[in-house]
């Protein structure tokens, strides 16, 4: 035991008493008048109270921590609450009934809470031996409260709650002051006039000094629950130590020895777990232990015990000898006949009589030492160097050998039983094994900090460190398990691990190293390790393995441990044969292996045996007809066959078509099994009887799939169709399951089963009212006629629900189907035709749409100047029939000359009885306008500047130069010669124009300045060609002549200006020319058609597509 201070201060005045919090955080100390209320981690005060006016002799803490209270000379106690504000101390027993007082006059009065008096000691000294300080012992594990009294007769007595005295009064040579009880009561505290505090056991056994003071100890108290203890002295001196108590223990083999409560010494037998406590009433300096002797150090004397008998399991030890010398070392060893000392780097060797016999100096201080065994009187001694040398001494020799010598400083030693190997730890946690006679390093492992080899095997050793058991035999790797603790003993499967004060012995199976001689087919050293302990599985595996190898004993010795009479027969008889005379190894172990199951490697030996009969039995027997045919390989197969036939048509005739389906495959007759999986619904067996046929076996493939269609399986049907490569009946079947991802991936690898995809899944998109959908898929089928049938009749349907705008979305989707079909130069001409035809039908039903929402709903979206030229538009496009609403918008706008045309034709058709009212009133009314239009109406053309009437009877077309009216758009063809891609290139040229001089001409006199304008410069055409073009090619013919351009003309243009549909083939691009570039035109990429752009970009915001073609805005392609 040694003390370390912890921290250290110093009051003004004495400190009388102190307490600590029942938790441990807080020290209250009484130091003249005022208390002081430290932090027990660090010795900081944490605050002094003031209350009394005299000193404070005494404090106490409650228990349950809230309060605690303070007695002074004033003749007052206080009450502090857990906020520092203090009660009265006596001292009771542990359950609270009954205190103690201890008198001036020696005598001690035992109260009951009532404070009656019920027990009255009076001790020999009287009032010349005044008690000075009581203490109950707090420990719950003793049968009787025990009273510790101290007095200034200098004696410590210790007394029973009835007043008996236990033992006798002990002498302290010194007056005491205080004394305290650890929390378990297992030791005594004491200080006094001797200026230090002493540790005592329980029963008053004087253990040595925790801290010498410079003044009266006048109290100290142990911290709760911890090795803490605080001194408070006269000087006012407050210090406050750490207790720490060293292991001292003794091992050898099974028995265990450690030292308890410091005087007392327990041997504990690690495998019977049984016990002995040995009362040495002092304290307990060394222990050593071998074999049947025990030799114990005290501080005054040296005693030496013996088992009473030599039955391994005895635990009874009486004195031998007793050595009365006082004796300073570091280490202790006892022997039969001799104990040795061990001081720094001398070894000393004593008989039990005391009597040095010998004496060895070592070169370095003795780090380990260790009997490792001997006859008695002649024992060798094992002793490892901090030099790294290790040697071997007899008792009875005065010279030592030198075993071998390393680098570095020896930590822990161990021999092998056989006194062959040598283990060593070193300083750096290296475990290290050598060979003793050659001294050769047989290996190495890390991480080790304590070493053992195991008692009963030569080759196992085990070592501890980094919280791990490692455990290796012979050169095998090594096998590692998690333990906390250090290694000092390895005997069979048990190991002996140290962990804190205690030995405990670890169970630890021997499965690994086991194993790792199995994998070496060394038998016999496999079965001494199973010996030490292995579970009931490691066993088995054992016997197998030596029944494999033909290791019949061992096998044998392994059954019986797991009492398999089943393999002991076979191993008899096998026995029995071998007597009579076989030899053959191979037809053993054929026997073995059916044994254990392992048909195909008995099925190999019986036939390299010559015993292919006992194969074929062996697979008849267990019916495993299809390993049978195998096995038979070149012999008759066709007997086989017919054989497994016949037992497979039992089966199945017994209502066993499990059994018989088993059997048909064992025979090959794949049709019938299938057959009889298929009826009943067994789609397992099936596929698994798929996957085993070869891809050339089709027709029973083809059964298979035709049953996974008809048990509702498509996946697998698909993966049968799939392994014979039939894809039409592949397609098929995700046709008819309606699988059409599936179906569409099969359809882009293989574009033949295009039609048979496409068309079916065209109908069933139509048969569920998807007939947009349908149409595409017809269209992608290359069926062109049923494409356009449906299209044909969604248009139909459209027109006659008067949904105009579908209308001409599906004549604009059929005319672009129709150019598609066109690029076949046999349908050129008359798919040319359906589409200028289609597109005309689209841009009709596309303006009508407008006129159509106009007149059936009360409100329209569009100005009555769109509606006007929408209805012109429609007007001069139809021959046939007038739309309705035409001659409202013309009122309306001034258009009056118009307007009475347009009634004038309405009076010769039939109109619906809603619009005959406002009809008849606009006829009469129109009468009273003007006979002329507006002349904001009159449309004008771009190209020759012409005014046209509202009303055209050439069409939507100019009067004088016939060009089309397209916005404020002008339409140009380029020259023979001119592709469309160099076009491009040379409208993205766009070359700079020529900067026009100034007109006007400044001239400077004497006495004037003159502007003079310049009129002989000729300004037709000179900064932009195109309209110089369009100046020289206006006419008034009755034939329309297209604008051409040049490549310069082209050259001059910007790209700005110019709008380009970029038809597919077979048609040629359309260029157009914007006259009023102030004014934005977008045209959509897909469907050409060409929009102003403030319109074009609201319907995109309503609609988030062309109002025309539907093209979404996201959508990337044209």
């Amino acid at each position: 035991m040694r003390a370390v201070l912890t921290w250290r201060d110093k009051a003004e005045q004495c400190i009388y008493d102190l307490a600590f919090k029942p938790d441990g955080t807080q020290l209250i100390l009484a130091a003249g008048n005022r208390l002081l209320v430290y932090d027990t981690s660090d010795g900081t005060l944490l605050q002094p109270l003031k209350g009394h006016k005299d000193a404070v002799y005494c404090v106490a803490y409650a228990k349950d921590g809230k309060r605690f209270a303070s007695g002074s000379a004033d003749k007052n106690v206080i009450i502090w609450t857990s906020k520092l504000e203090g009660i009265l101390k006596y001292t009771w027993t542990n359950d609270g009934q009954y205190l103690a007082l201890g008198m001036f006059n020696g005598i001690i009065s035992i109260r009951n809470r009532n404070g009656e008096e019920r027990v009255k000691i009076e001790r020999p000294g009287g009032s010349l031996s005044p008690i000075w300080s009581i203490c109950w012992n707090p420990s719950r594990e003793e049968h009787n409260d025990i009273l510790a009294v101290a007095d200034w007769g200098q004696k410590l007595s210790f007394y029973q709650l009835s007043g008996k005295q236990i033992g006798k009064d002990r002498s302290l040579n010194f007056d005491p002051c205080c004394i305290s009880y650890f929390t378990k009561g297992e030791y005594i505290l004491l200080g006094g006039s001797d200026k230090q505090v002493s540790l005592f056991t329980k029963d008053g056994v004087r253990l040595g000094t925790v801290g010498e003071q410079n003044s009266w100890v006048w109290t100290c108290k142990v911290k709760p629950d911890s090795n803490y203890v605080v001194v408070g002295c006269q000087d006012g001196t407050i210090s406050f130590y750490q207790l720490i108590f060293s292991t001292v223990h003794g091992l050898y083999k099974d028995r265990y020895a450690y030292r308890d409560n410091m005087t007392d010494v327990i041997v504990q037998h690690l495998i019977t777990e049984q016990k002995v406590r040995i009362k040495c009433k002092e304290l307990v300096k060394k222990i050593a232990i071998y074999k049947n002797r025990l030799a114990i150090q005290l501080p005054e004397k040296i005693l030496i015990y013996e088992l009473y008998s030599d039955d391994s399991s005895d635990m009874h030890y009486r004195v031998k000898e007793k050595i009365v010398k006082k004796f300073e070392c570091n280490l202790l060893v006892v022997c039969a006949d001799h104990i040795i000392l061990c001081q720094e780097k001398r070894l000393q060797c004593l008989s039990f009589s005391g009597v040095k016999e010998r004496e060895w100096q070592m070169e370095s201080l003795i780090r380990y030492i260790k009997v490792i065994g001997g006859p008695p009187g002649r024992e060798g001694l094992l002793v490892g160097l901090k030099n790294g040398q290790i040697l071997k001494i007899f008792v009875d020799n005065l010279f030592a050998i030198i075993l071998l010598k390393q680098a570095t400083a020896v930590r822990c030693l161990d021999m092998s039983a056989s006194r062959n190997k040598l283990a060593v730890v070193d300083e750096n946690d290296m475990c290290l094994v050598y060979d003793i006679h050659t001294k050769e390093l047989l290996f190495q492992e890390p991480n080790a900090n304590s070493v053992a080899w195991n008692t009963q095997c030569e080759d196992m050793l085990c070592f501890s460190g980094g919280g791990y058991l490692s455990i290796k035999a012979s050169t095998f790797p090594v096998h590692q398990q998690k333990l906390q603790g250090f290694v000092v003993g390895y005997n069979g499967s048990k190991i002996f691990c140290l962990h804190v004060f205690s030995v405990s012995a670890v169970e630890v199976p021997q499965s690994a190293p086991m194993y790792q001689y199995l994998d070496r087919k060394m038998f016999k050293e496999a079965y001494q390790i199973a010996c030490l302990g292995v579970t009931d599985t490691d066993w088995r595996e054992l016997a197998m393995e030596a029944l494999e190898g033909l290791e019949f004993e061992t096998a044998k010795k392994a059954f019986i441990r797991v009492q398999d009479l089943r393999y002991l027969e076979l191993i008899n008889s096998i026995e029995e044969r071998k007597k009579r005379g076989e030899t053959n190894d191979d037809l053993f172990l054929a026997d073995v292996f059916s044994y254990q199951g392992k048909f195909h490697e008995a099925a190999k030996l019986y036939k390299r045996s010559g015993h292919e009969n006992l194969a074929l039995d062996m697979y008849t027997n267990l019916r495993m007809f299809e390993y049978a045919k195998d096995f038979l390989g070149s012999g008759d197969p066709k007997e086989t066959k017919m054989l497994i036939t016949k037992q497979a048509d039992w089966a199945r005739n017994t209502n066993e078509p499990k059994v018989a389906v088993e059997m048909y495959i064992s025979a090959g007759e794949h049709l019938k099994a299938i057959e009889i999986s298929g009826n009943h619904g067994w789609v397992d067996t099936l596929i698994g009887i798929a996957r085993k046929l070869d891809r050339a076996e089709r027709e029973p493939l083809l059964m298979c799939a035709r049953y996974f269609k008809k048990l509702d399986n498509p996946g697998y049907a698909a993966e049968t169709y799939l392994k014979i490569g039939d894809l039409k009946s592949l397609v098929q079947l995700h046709v008819e399951t309606q699988r059409w991802d599936e179906a569409f991936a099969l359809g882009e690898k293989h574009p033949e089963f295009k039609d048979d995809i496409y068309v079916p899944y065209a109908q069933w998109l139509a048969e569920n009212d998807r007939f947009e959908e349908a149409q595409k898929a017809f269209h992608k089928a290359g069926r062109q006629a049923e494409a356009i049938r449906v299209l044909e009749q969604l248009t139909h349907n459209a027109v006659v629900e008067s949904r105009f705008h579908d209308a001409a979305y599906y004549y604009w989707v059929l005319s672009m189907q129709c150019l598609a079909v066109a690029q076949d130069p046999a349908q050129k001409d008359s798919m040319l035709s359906k589409f200028h035809h289609f597109q005309h039908l689209a841009e009709l039903y596309h303006g009508y749409h407008a006129i159509q929402r106009y007149t059936e709903e009360p409100f329209s979206l569009h100005l009555p100047e769109t509606l006007f030229n929408i209805s012109r538009f429609l007007l001069h496009s139809l021959t046939k029939d007038t739309p309705l609403g035409i001659s409202k918008q013309s009122k309306a706008l001034g258009a009056y000359k118009l307007a009475r045309h347009a009634y004038d034709k309405l009076q010769g058709l039939q109109i619906p009885a809603r619009f005959q009212k406002s009809i008849e009133l606009g006829s009469l009314t129109i009468r009273s306008k003007p006979f002329h239009d507006s002349e904001e109406l009159v449309p004008l053309c771009y190209r020759c500047s012409t005014n046209n009437p509202l009303l055209n009877n050439l069409g939507n077309v100019c009067i004088n130069c016939r060009q089309p009216f397209v916005l404020h758009l002008v339409e140009f063809y380029l020259e023979e010669g001119i592709t469309d891609e160099e076009a491009v290139s040379l409208i993205d040229l766009e070359a700079p124009r020529h900067k026009r001089e100034n007109k006007w001409q400044e001239i400077t006199g004497s006495n004037s300045q003159t502007l003079r304008l310049d009129e002989t410069t000729d300004s037709t055409g000179d900064d932009d060609p195109f309209m110089a073009k369009l100046s020289f090619e206006q006419q008034g013919g009755s034939e329309f002549v297209p604008v051409v351009v040049s490549r310069s003309v082209l050259r001059s243009m910007s790209r700005r200006d110019v709008l380009i549909k970029r038809w597919p083939p077979p048609l040629r691009w359309q260029y157009f020319r914007s006259l009023l570039p102030d004014a934005s035109i977008t045209m959509c990429p897909s469907c050409f058609q060409m929009f102003h752009s403030e319109d074009y970009e609201l319907l995109v915001l309503q609609h988030t597509c062309c109002p025309y073609c539907r093209r979404r805005m996201d959508d990337p392609s044209p």
